[in-house]
């Protein structure tokens, strides 16, 4: 009993750990725009995304279900802990190398790709995972980069046509002050998704510690985990705003609001229908999407190349790097 509970409080532990470094990590591209064009300092963008993260992930939990439920199941998992412990460090270790390398990678893939790489190794077979749950959450996983490219695309060449015959200084200060806004619901919009995933990873631990019952997070879980981001939030990630604020496309407030409202819709849809997705994907491909709309050859497409080879490798390294410490672990546990 009491070496399930010390593996379960090392769950825990690394699960907020995991949602400090997703705030900092992922937070960073949340504000990278309105840090950009100036419509927030720094230090603003910081404050303004930490509360807001912190209120978007206590308002939504059907991700962390989704998390708890879809990908495997926790009632029947082999050697379960082992399995979770092994899944959380492996997306610990990948979101830390993207993120000292100014990356923009995606925790979702990570922590995804990493449970189903952790399982597999347990059960010796692929057929542990729950290939309905898991291939609908790839599958969003896919589309949602490109939808909020589209709907990136659409936003901007609306605000063109509206604003054509605007005076462009105003026209300029006028969306800064809008940013504001698009900045607080991008940042809600992250809390609302990001941080239900590791709620879904410790109700995976409590529940195979026969510890819980139920796929929805406890309300403890639910306040540690929001303020475990909250606090990562303030901690910011400058070298993400460098690469998505500025490596992309040169951004203007009016591409910076319209990047900020494509991705936050596509957040909030997903959040709604309880799929998780990658922050870091919709916002760069809303970027992408309304600096095409804007001018392609304005986007500096070698950045998004980069950052599109990270996010295809990102699952199966996630899930090979789970594989390794699930043996390692279980050497000695």
């Amino acid at each position: 009993m009491e070496f399930l509970l010390l593996i379960t409080v090392a769950i825990i532990i690394f699960s907020l750990l995991f949602d400090f470094i997703n705030g900092f990590h992922d937070t960073a591209n949340a504000v990278a725009t309105a840090v950009s064009t100036r419509a927030l300092t720094p230090r603003q963008a910081i404050f303004l995304a930490a509360i807001m993260n912190f209120v978007g992930a206590l308002t939504f939990t059907g991700v962390a279900s989704t998390i708890t439920k879809e990908i495997v199941d926790p009632f029947t998992l082999d050697n379960g802990l082992v399995v979770v412990l092994s899944a959380i460090l492996a997306a610990i270790v990948w979101n830390l190398v993207t993120w000292y390398y100014g990356i923009p990678s995606s925790s979702s893939h990570a922590l995804i790709g990493a449970i189903a790489g952790a399982a597999i190794a347990s059960a010796g077979s692929i057929n542990v995972l729950h290939f309905q749950g898991f291939t609908k959450i790839v599958l969003v996983l896919i589309l949602s980069p490109v939808i909020a490219f589209i709907v990136g695309f659409v936003m901007y060449t609306i605000v063109k046509r509206v604003f054509k015959n605007a005076n462009l200084t105003r026209a300029n200060r006028n969306f800064r002050f809008f940013q504001i806004f698009t900045a607080s619901l991008q940042s809600f919009s992250h809390g609302t998704n990001d941080a239900q995933k590791s709620m879904g990873i410790i109700t995976m631990a409590l529940i195979v510690a026969n510890m819980q019952t139920s796929v929805e997070p406890a309300l403890w879980v639910k306040v540690s985990c929001a303020a475990a981001m909250g606090l990562g939030t303030a901690v910011g990630g400058w070298k993400i705003i460098k690469t998505v604020g500025g490596n992309i496309m040169k951004i203007r407030p009016a591409n910076g609001a319209s990047a900020d409202l494509a991705s936050a819709l596509t957040i909030f849809v997903a959040s709604s229908l309880h799929f998780p997705l990658s922050t870091t994907h919709v916002v760069s491909s809303s970027i992408l999407g309304v600096g095409s709309s804007n001018r392609i050859k304005g986007v500096h497409w070698n950045t998004a190349k980069r950052m599109i080879v990270t996010w295809v490798i990102t699952l199966p390294i996630s899930a090979l790097l789970a594989s390794v410490f699930y043996f390692i672990l279980n050497l000695f546990l």
